[in-house]
């Protein structure tokens, strides 16, 4: 798993269109080349639908938001499994990126009482070595990413944290205040081992 973690706030979510995404191309053909021009690796199907301005929702239940806490993009790869969402929600739920009562950044988001916006979000797979499209061939199949976000998720909410989510394959607005701005880049690929 990735995840691009930002302390924030207040963040929020409008959803344009939930129509998923076309990653089936996108993520199980090895042909879609970097330098394929015909290489549809970054469409998603969208619509017309407005987005509700991101200072004043709707109110049409497409938007969520939250206060102080943390936006977490997460981006899953096919290996991935409970290992993986284990280590991440542990890792977030403990993290000391707020601040104390000295200005150190000693408190977690448990410490801090804040809730999390999590976002689901296959880029953050992309291969960008050649040509100048991105190929997302490194990123999970929808179905098993789409599990293992969900279950991520319900992990971070074991721990007593209120937890907000975006739409899984939805084309979505995301407003954000980052704190700091406090920005942290996670992978499980890095984490100890033994």
């Amino acid at each position: 798993m990735r995840i691009v973690l930002q302390r924030v706030r207040r963040a929020q979510l409008s959803v344009v269109d939930d129509t998923e995404t076309e990653t089936d191309d996108v993520t199980t053909d090895d042909t879609n080349n970097a330098n394929d021009p015909d290489n549809d690796t970054g469409t998603h199907k969208q619509t017309s639908t407005p987005a509700s301005d991101m200072s004043d929702p709707s109110g049409d239940g497409d938007s969520r938001r939250i206060g102080t806490g943390l936006l977490l993009l997460v981006g899953v790869q096919d290996s991935d499994g409970d290992a993986e969402v284990e280590w991440m929600a542990h890792k977030i739920a403990h993290m000391r990126i707020f601040e104390d009562a000295a200005g150190k950044m000693n408190r977690s988001v448990l410490e801090e009482h804040g809730s999390v916006l999590s976002v689901s979000q296959f880029t953050l797979y992309a291969d960008t070595r050649k040509g100048n499209r991105p190929s997302f061939t490194k990123a999970g199949r929808p179905e098993h990413a789409d599990t293992i976000w969900n279950a991520f998720n319900a992990e971070l909410r074991a721990y007593g944290i209120a937890v907000a989510e975006g739409v899984f394959g939805a084309h979505m607005l995301v407003g954000l205040e980052n704190d700091g701005p406090v920005t942290i880049i996670l992978d499980s690929d890095n984490r100890p081992t033994g």
